[in-house]
């Protein structure tokens, strides 16, 4: 095989670049200092939220007083939809219906509350028998072992008896603060606020609160409502979001509220 001559084995120059096409160095001083960024980084999600909470102002209270007004007249015999027949019962009724509608809840509770008569009862029970019971309300496993539970803190320690304060109720197990304020305001006629979806909903599109934590809704809430008022106003706001204020496409033209209304955050509305 014959050799290559020296000119053949040489590497062929590189093509020449095409103007514009090259990244010219910065030229001496003046490229960017130690130190700085090279592009101003973009406000996250966090603090867009810190902003829109400096931005909130409280309501004006003569605009609240006649939100209060208007939706008191609109519902006037606000009350829970759940059927109880004692504050036990009001109790299971509400830990039943955590993703579930309350339709759904009353049509499971007359045979559960039947066969199951007090706190011992339910937490005695079996367990695959209080599921199959509950089975249609969803969550069904959570839900007994839920109940099981908070009834064998109230059989232990207040002796077979729901108990009436807030602290005692959210101490037993499976119950938190919307459940509590439920019992009490409803089974005891204690006030209290419950903050569900609706009520987190509306309290933010009426411009009362820019808070998204339940419990913060809750104690912003408080000072702007009577004290008197705070179980019918959780009634008002829940209606009021079931019949008209509802999530994607509020009746707006409607709505008895919407003279007061700020309509934050609505997009589109009939």
């Amino acid at each position: 095989m014959p050799r290559k001559s020296p000119r053949a084995r040489r590497k062929p120059e590189a093509s020449q670049r095409l103007p514009g096409k090259s990244r010219p160095r910065a030229a001496p001083g003046r490229g960017r200092k130690r130190g700085t960024p090279a592009r101003e980084a973009k406000p996250g999600r966090a603090a867009h939220a810190r902003q829109g909470a400096r931005r909130f102002v409280a309501p004006e209270p003569a605009r609240v007083a006649l939100m209060l007004e208007t939706l008191a007249r609109l519902y006037p015999d606000a009350t829970t939809a759940l059927h109880h027949k004692n504050p036990l019962q009001l109790l299971i009724a509400t830990i039943l219906s955590a993703q579930c509608t309350d339709a759904r809840v009353n049509m499971v509770t007359p045979a559960l509350f039947a066969r199951y008569s007090d706190a011992a009862a339910f937490a005695s029970a079996s367990l695959p028998e209080l599921e199959e019971m509950i089975r249609s309300t969803g969550f069904f496993h959570m839900k007994a072992l839920a109940i099981q539970k908070c009834c064998a803190d109230i059989v232990a320690r207040y002796g077979g008896d729901v108990p009436r304060t807030l602290d005692a109720l959210t101490t037993l197990r499976g119950v938190g603060r919307k459940t509590a304020n439920v019992v009490l305001g409803n089974a005891f006629g204690i006030p209290g606020i419950v903050v569900d979806t609706h009520v987190a909903r509306l309290s933010n599109r009426l411009g009362l609160t820019a808070e998204r934590d339940p419990v913060k809704i809750e104690f912003a809430l408080m000072p702007l409502v009577p004290r008197e008022r705070w179980t019918k106003f959780s009634h008002w706001l829940i209606l009021h979001g079931r019949a008209v204020c509802n999530a994607r496409k509020p009746r707006c033209s409607t709505c008895g509220l919407a003279p007061h209304c700020p309509r934050i955050g609505v997009t589109a509305s009939a």
